[in-house]
């Protein structure tokens, strides 16, 4: 029997272990930063806003290209390296285009190498393994995200305020990610040469939303309840927003991010492992009712041990989900167009996310924060019903 965890699987699950960690380094301190060096409020949420729209958009378009040309090795090594570089230029000098620049770069380096990555992924699997080949590299991808901000918050301990220089730092576990992805072999294409769109041209920029009605009726019931899910699954900066609001310090928050990230990266694998053996359906259905029990439990919690067993929940509900929405996705998409699948899927949350946190920040203020986390609970229950109803296994 094959091994389960390739050699492919390993080297991307040390890239993202890499990337996460440069990129969570800055995570806690990129509004401290940003404000430091000029940027208002509105100019961080604009700032933010644009970068994630270049990121989620450009996701379904080089799904879509990276399948066109049935090569993914090159895609993931780009836009690793985009990123890597463009983190430590917003260092380099302050001028806002400059900052926005660099920003967006790192954000289309997402962009270009998610497609690509998560079909060199699914390639690596079998229909029923590709939870736990998910989960693990979500898992490796989560740990890095742990493990970046307390790495930040050592650099900063010892020398305090010295943003632009952890900026600068975080340019090494970037290239360390970047190296692995040299290592990485393009596997055998899975179609034939006139499968593919020979003599078509380059697509064009939102080709890959012409994937939703030449997909299968199951590919797009499962997308439009993910959608219906994210757009109403907010940014994670709310809930620490919400820490903040009942009075927790700014340590706790962290702590908090931090545990949330420890909880994840170790459930991971073992939550994979169980949907490959219930099911995807019934473990994502499973992670829908623990993200509603945390957000209806935020809505009522005070003490600080009720926020210790949400974020423990938390960190359970991101495991039955992200891995197992990714691995749902490939088992309902063709070798040929698997990163386009996931890229139409990816690209179309972000754009969803975006806009949740938008109305989410309206309600917020509104009707207040108690409200806005109840109503997202009832929200996601009703989601839950759409999911056991309408969407096959």
């Amino acid at each position: 029997m094959p091994p389960l965890l390739t050699r492919t699987v390993w080297l991307l699950a040390l890239v993202s272990l890499f990337t996460d960690m440069a990129s969570e380094m800055l995570y806690p301190i990129m509004p401290i930063y940003l404000e430091s060096i000029g940027f208002s409020v509105l100019g961080i949420g604009l700032l933010e806003g644009i970068a994630e729209a270049t990121a989620g958009l450009s996701k379904g378009y080089f799904g879509k290209l990276s399948d066109y040309r049935a090569r993914k090795v090159p895609f993931v090594q780009l836009g690793y390296l985009l990123s890597a570089l463009s983190k430590p230029l917003m260092a380099v000098w302050t001028a806002p285009l400059w900052v926005l620049g660099a920003r967006t770069a790192d954000r289309l380096g997402k962009g270009i190498r998610t497609g690509a990555r998560d079909a060199l992924l699914a390639a690596e699997a079998t229909y029923a393994t590709r939870a736990r080949i998910f989960g693990f590299h979500r898992g490796m991808d989560t740990l890095g995200a742990a493990l970046g901000p307390l790495l930040a918050l050592l650099f900063l301990w010892v020398y305090p305020e010295h943003y632009r220089a952890l900026f600068l730092l975080a340019l090494f576990p970037g290239l360390v990610a970047v190296g692995f992805t040299l290592l990485l072999r393009e596997p055998a294409p899975a179609e034939a040469p006139s499968v593919r769109e020979k003599g078509a041209g380059r697509p064009g920029f939102f080709s890959f939303l012409k994937y939703i009605p030449q997909s299968s009726p199951a590919y797009r019931r499962l997308l439009w309840g993910l959608l219906a899910f994210a757009l109403v699954n907010s940014s994670d900066l709310f809930l620490l927003l919400l820490l903040k609001h009942k009075g927790l310090s700014d340590s706790a928050l962290i702590g908090f991010y931090i545990f949330y990230n420890l909880v994840y990266a170790l459930a991971a694998f073992p939550a994979g492992s169980l949907a490959d053996r219930w099911g995807l359906k019934p473990a994502f259905i499973a992670g829908l009712l623990l993200f509603a029990a945390v957000y209806g439990g935020m809505a009522l919690a005070g003490a600080w041990w009720h926020f210790g067993l949400l974020f423990l929940l938390y960190g359970l509900y991101a495991a039955f989900t992200e891995g197992v929405a990714k691995a749902w996705i490939s088992n309902l998409a063709g070798a040929e167009q698997r990163a386009t699948a996931i890229g139409t899927y990816e690209g179309l949350r972000s754009v969803a996310t975006l806009l949740a946190s938008a109305l989410a920040g309206l309600v917020w203020l509104q009707f207040g924060p108690e409200v806005l986390f109840g109503a997202t609970a009832a929200l996601v229950l009703g989601i839950t019903g759409y999911f056991l109803r309408k969407v096959a296994r």
